[in-house]
């Protein structure tokens, strides 16, 4: 399998709320639905919205392998509004929004190489801090995920009603 990094767009909305939900599907698989529930996330005006306003903001990022949309990213300059209780980096960052794949490559590396060339562009933008938040519920596997990737933990904090648990990350590039 070959994985490309490519520039998307609006014509990628469709491949990119089919990314999550199927990530949804896999979780609710997995018995692990606190991170994005159990309706598809397409169906979440909310969720809809979000992809659009970051992708208006920032850059995102498709990557596919042989040819098929099968992961994406956003990075924009800063974390999103839920996070607006967070002190500030006090300088610089790129933020990555929506990392997803296609639960059909799942292993074979699509999120670690849009983590890659999200680091790279930060690093060509001359800035140097690349941060990260998720989901660190459960079993923190989703942190740990992002640690594997280089990054570390700097905040813990929680969202909305329901305390949603999130993890804020950060690596050096």
């Amino acid at each position: 399998m070959r994985i490309t990094i490519r520039d998307g767009g609006p014509d990628d909305i469709p491949a990119i709320l089919g990314m999550l939900d199927s990530g949804v599907e896999w979780l609710v698989s997995q018995g692990r639905t606190g991170q994005w529930g159990t309706q598809p996330l397409s169906q979440s005006q909310k969720t809809v919205e979000s992809v659009r306003r970051y992708m208006a903001e920032g850059s995102v990022y498709m990557a596919d392998v042989d040819g098929v949309p099968a992961g994406t990213l956003t990075l924009t300059g800063s974390a999103g509004a839920y996070l607006s209780d967070l002190a500030p980096p006090g300088e610089p960052e790129r933020y990555i929004h929506w990392l997803a794949s296609d639960r059909r490559f799942k292993g074979h590396g699509v999120g670690s190489a849009l983590i890659a060339h999200a680091a790279e562009e930060t690093r060509r933008a001359g800035i140097s801090l690349l941060r990260v938040d998720c989901y660190a519920g459960d079993d923190g596997k989703l942190v740990r995920y992002y640690e594997a990737n280089g990054f570390t933990r700097t905040e813990a904090f929680t969202v909305g009603e329901n305390d949603w648990p999130g993890q804020l990350l950060a690596r050096r590039v």
